[in-house]
């Protein structure tokens, strides 16, 4: 991951008009917003136009990052949102029956590996859960936040971010088949 302070020197030196800084900021943050929208859609296509959406808001609002919160937060702030909506634009389009996605185990075991079969599994159960459980588990089960980074990111507060991980976490627990308690370790 990226230093900050150089972060948010590039941040101040692209709110000013520095084209450069802010193509440095865009690719040096790409693949962590990409990896938020496709962990929070869990559709590829859907993912791709998410992080377009996400690195043009990046592009316009640069202006408004104030420093309070560290870079990286806000940009994951940024691709959060950017997710959440095109979640909401995927779920008032109609889905065609042979797009709709798979869901349980998979039953090619034999010819993938038994990681990625896991990953493919824990990906299908994430895209059952609603957007904001799938936010919140993602930003910390696979991103590493905190709760008070995530309650930062999401808008919400630190309580609500608990009850979304929590929740979150059963329900993956149930569509894995795994009815013991979740823990704080990653589901991928």
């Amino acid at each position: 991951m990226r230093d900050d302070a150089d972060d948010e020197v590039l941040a101040r030196r692209a709110a000013d008009g520095d084209n450069g800084a802010l193509d440095a900021l865009l690719r040096n943050h790409i693949t962590l917003v990409h990896s938020v929208c496709r962990r929070i859609l869990g559709n590829p296509d859907d993912a791709l136009d998410a992080t377009q959406e996400a690195l043009i808001a990046i592009a316009r609002k640069i202006g408004s990052f104030d420093g309070r919160a560290k870079f990286s937060t806000w940009v994951y702030r940024v691709a959060s949102n950017a997710a959440l909506d095109e979640a909401r634009r995927r779920a008032r389009r109609p889905v065609p029956l042979e797009n709709l996605p798979e869901t349980g185990r998979r039953t090619d075991r034999a010819a993938t590996d038994a990681g990625s079969v896991d990953r493919l599994d824990v990906d299908a159960a994430l895209a059952q859960l609603t957007p904001e459980y799938r936010a919140a588990v993602a930003l910390r089960d696979l991103v590493g936040m905190d709760y008070a980074e995530i309650g930062d990111v999401l808008g919400i507060p630190p309580g609500t971010v608990r009850s979304r991980i929590s929740r979150g976490r059963a329900a993956l627990a149930d569509l894995l088949g795994n009815r013991e308690a979740p823990s704080e370790h990653p589901t991928a």
